[in-house]
């Protein structure tokens, strides 16, 4: 089936900040939903577009509007219009292609964030991307299709948890990085379970198909590290809290957040480690392979050599040669054949040439 896919080119010549869809349409229609909330209730309902110009933000009534869904321009335009967004957030919004990273704007922050989903049969790593943004009162989400990733969150918000309720947007804000890295634990969990059962098959029966397998193994870890590394810088930017968007409590759980993070880049760093092992091995099983087939046969050629040897000697075209009128002649020509590629045989097999273990 044919993706709808829209790529960078279509872009070439556009002005700063023109509103184009970049990327795979994952959700056939988005969808606006928002929680509203303060220490003593939640509301969530689904938004029209209309609806949008209705949300009045405060710190005592906290919003949170979040959007499934990335390809239709008008509603990024139209949320970025009444929350007052520069024009090249809305472009970045609309670029899925973004690398995670955090801008700081006067009354807002920026966050470019990725997640990433492993299924657990050998499908291939797919990868969203994820725009948060917070200002006095609000947060924002961007997503490119339902994916189920800020459920605990909104469950937290139901159930009536006291600090997220009672604490400002920066710790909504916190929660739902915090929800992105410790997806990373899974996904990495996931992609070690392949690892490993790859490894079992590579030193069973290693073969063609296991060089595919690690090199796919080896790009998804690529496509992870591209996605995680500067994670470790945004959350170390936000700890920084140069423009004072998160309060001093909400900082010391960011700096659980980075721990998590480095955490996740050092079994990465691991896993890749594995996989550079991994093929070091599948190379040198085949090279081994390799050089017990030519052994073999090297034994086999060797041992017909004697024989080829005298059947080219009693072959010669000479009126006189010994046992050539014999009528034992023959018997005692294969005999010494037999004798001899016998002798070699105990000979290779003595220098475990014959052996399993050197064959």
């Amino acid at each position: 089936m044919k993706k709808n896919h829209k790529h960078h080119s279509q872009k070439i010549g556009m002005a700063p900040g023109s509103l184009v869809y970049i990327g795979e349409v994952k959700t056939k229609k988005p969808v606006i939903s928002l929680i509203e909330y303060n220490s003593d209730k939640v509301e969530e309902r689904v938004l029209a577009l209309a609806d949008i110009e209705s949300l009045k933000p405060d710190l005592k009534n906290k919003i949170w509007l979040n959007v499934h869904g990335l390809h239709d321009a008008d509603i990024i335009e139209t949320i970025g219009k009444h929350f007052k967004l520069h024009p090249l957030v809305l472009e970045d919004i609309l670029n899925t292609g973004q690398r995670p990273k955090v801008d700081s704007y006067i009354d807002y922050l920026y966050i470019v964030a990725r997640s990433f989903h492993l299924t657990k049969t050998a499908g291939p790593l797919q990868s969203e991307q994820i725009n948060l943004i917070l200002g006095k009162g609000f947060v924002i989400t961007f997503q490119e299709r339902s994916t189920g990733l800020f459920e605990p969150v909104r469950e937290r918000l139901r159930t009536g948890r006291v600090q997220i309720r009672a604490a400002e947007t920066d710790y909504l804000a916190y929660a739902l990085l915090d929800v992105i890295v410790d997806q990373y634990f899974s996904v990495i969990e996931d992609l070690g379970d392949h690892c490993e059962t790859a490894e079992e098959k590579l030193l069973r029966k290693p073969g063609p198909s296991m060089l595919q397998k690690i090199q796919q193994l080896k790009r998804e870890g690529v496509d992870l590290r591209r996605g995680i590394w500067p994670m470790r810088e945004v959350i170390n930017n936000l700890i920084r809290n140069d423009q004072h968007f998160f309060t001093p409590t909400t900082v010391i759980y960011l700096r659980d957040v980075y721990d998590h993070t480095v955490h996740v880049i050092e079994s990465l760093e691991a896993m890749r480690d594995l996989l550079a092992g991994m093929l070091d091995i599948y190379l040198s099983t085949i090279s081994n392979q390799l050089n017990k087939e030519v052994r073999t046969l090297t034994v086999v050629t060797m041992l017909f050599m004697p024989a080829t040897l005298i059947t080219g000697i009693f072959g010669m075209n000479f009126d006189y040669m010994p046992l050539l009128k014999d009528h034992q002649g023959f018997w005692v020509a294969i005999g010494g054949m037999a004798v001899i590629a016998i002798g070699m045989a105990i000979h290779f097999f003595r220098r475990q040439w014959l052996s399993r273990r050197g064959i």
